[in-house]
């Protein structure tokens, strides 16, 4: 009976240490890009039954090696109406900058909104960001959504002192997704690439909460173009399933680093 007693009790105080375990709510704001990184190269069995993309597996096997309870929902941001398919630089700083506040925006939702939900927002492009014009017929203008270097840059300053006002909120943003060769050409690329060192060299700083995860150099490895053995097509450019599958296991791993506060001190690509 003593015996007994001491297993139940075991079991009882096991239970509530798990139990205890901080939920940590994450969300991963994307369009197609984002969402073939986020299913990966699943059995497609296994994914036809559970729907689970591998980036939530490897979470899932993470949860269920350190009794972690990372939870993550991924929501197309912003949504094809009312707002419409664009998640630019401008998109984001309009959304949650110029139109802050309490409200949603055209029904879509204010970091004011999210971070009362998240411990850690994942937001990024898609890859016509790489599109960037020759800025020499455009004066810089933070309110402007046409796409030159100077206005991204204007508009990542005041999105990163607007995320810097939520201190207790984590923040992983993705580096701009490389064009396909085909789609682009050497003075858009060389302006991709331009924007791209300035994020990780100079916008992005430790020891606060933005966190960087660098797309770009996992799919251009140090070119200018997306890696012809990672795009879907000679033509497209997203990401193939090969790829995704690859990124997928370091996408998952960048936000494992960034919630155990690790990630300042690792690879901005997820490595270990």
């Amino acid at each position: 009976m003593r015996l007994l007693i001491i297993c139940i009790l075991t079991i009882f105080f096991m239970s509530c240490s798990q139990s205890d375990k901080k939920t940590v709510n994450v969300i991963f704001l994307h369009h197609s890009t984002g969402k073939r990184v986020w299913k990966g190269n699943p059995n497609r069995i296994i994914y036809r039954i559970s729907k689970t993309g591998d980036v939530e597996r490897w979470l899932n096997k993470y949860n269920r090696k350190y009794k972690a309870n990372i939870k993550v929902d991924h929501v197309d941001f912003p949504k094809k109406e009312p707002y419409g398919w664009k998640n630019y630089p401008f998109d984001y700083y309009n959304i949650w900058v110029k139109h802050a506040g309490k409200e949603p925006y055209m029904k879509e939702p204010t970091l004011e909104i999210l971070t009362e939900k998240y411990d850690i927002i994942i937001w990024k492009h898609c890859y016509p960001v790489s599109n960037i014009l020759d800025e020499s017929d455009y004066l810089p203008d933070i309110d402007s959504d046409v796409k030159t270097v100077s206005n991204y840059k204007l508009q990542y300053n005041a999105l990163k002192k607007k995320m810097l006002s939520f201190p207790q909120t984590k923040f992983i943003v993705w580096t701009p997704a490389p064009l396909a060769e085909s789609k682009t050409n050497p003075d858009e690329a060389k302006r991709t690439k331009s924007f791209y060192e300035w994020m990780i060299n100079l916008w992005d700083e430790k020891n606060d909460n933005i966190f960087i995860w660098d797309y770009y150099m996992l799919a251009a490895e140090g070119k200018l173009y997306l890696k012809t053995e990672y795009a879907t097509g000679i033509n497209d450019s997203h990401p193939n399933k090969v790829f995704a599958g690859k990124a997928s296991k370091l996408f998952a791993n960048r936000i494992i680093q960034v919630m155990e506060g690790t990630a300042d001190d690792k690879d901005m690509k997820g490595i270990d």
